[in-house]
């Protein structure tokens, strides 16, 4: 099964398929809507083969359906149907959740995303809970416009990793995580992280993507019965 993975972000729009050799790219922004990211994707994937898509997408998505129109993209999200748009079976999750799929070792793991805005997501016993911490009420606004990318250019960077570490602390006294994995574009630019802690990788959204559909592939090869729980699981 060859899989397009598509993580849409409040900046740029980057895109993967099976067997190919390096991620593709595309802006994105206040005037992304999902018609001109179905375009550009198509256009940008060119000649990639692929049967099923991924989606990662900025906002709420319960059961594959996204619930919330972004804050950092164009509006018309909510009720778009993506598999007419693109001819092909697709499954959306919160980017922030492909992104702990792929990054998941094993027990319980904490994931904030630290890109535009502010992505969460808890992976406990191979199943993915996406959260919406930056949107939870902090000081004079929410964690994301604190920790977020308008958090990084108002407070600058020293006050924005207080402000990381300070939110990061509070999460890890409430959930007593295994792991904690910091991800985002912006994660590169912390220098100490808490103990427990380890950066990650934004290609690990690429193989959250390809993990979403390792399911369907194994229970298609096999002949025996089905004994998986519901949820997305880690593979």
């Amino acid at each position: 099964m060859n899989v397009l993975v598509i993580d849409i972000g409040g900046t740029n729009v980057k895109i993967l398929a099976t067997g190919a050799a390096s991620p593709r790219r595309l802006s994105s922004g206040q005037e992304m809507t999902p018609e001109k990211m179905i375009a550009g994707v198509k256009k940008l994937a060119g000649k990639w083969k692929y049967d099923v898509v991924s989606i990662g997408y900025p906002g709420l998505v319960i059961r594959g359906q996204v619930i919330s129109e972004p804050r950092n993209l164009g509006p018309g999200w909510v009720g778009f149907n993506f598999e007419s748009a693109f001819g092909r079976p697709v499954k959306v999750m919160n980017d922030a959740a492909m992104q702990a799929l792929g990054s998941y070792k094993g027990g319980e793991m904490l994931f904030m995303g630290l890109g535009t805005g502010l992505g969460s997501a808890v992976v406990v016993g191979d199943v993915v809970v996406p959260m919406e911490v930056g949107h939870l009420a902090y000081k004079n606004g929410t964690y994301e416009d604190y920790v977020g990318v308008i958090g990084l250019k108002r407070f600058g960077k020293k006050k924005w990793r207080r402000n990381v570490k300070f939110g990061v602390a509070r999460l890890m006294e409430v959930l007593h995580p295994d792991d904690v994995v910091l991800g985002g574009g912006n994660a590169k630019k912390l220098k100490e992280l808490l103990p427990g802690c380890r950066k990650g990788d934004n290609t690990n959204a690429f193989l959250g993507g390809f993990r979403m559909w390792l399911e369907e592939e194994e229970d298609k090869n096999s002949t025996s019965p089905k004994t998986r729980s519901s949820g997305t699981k880690r593979k």
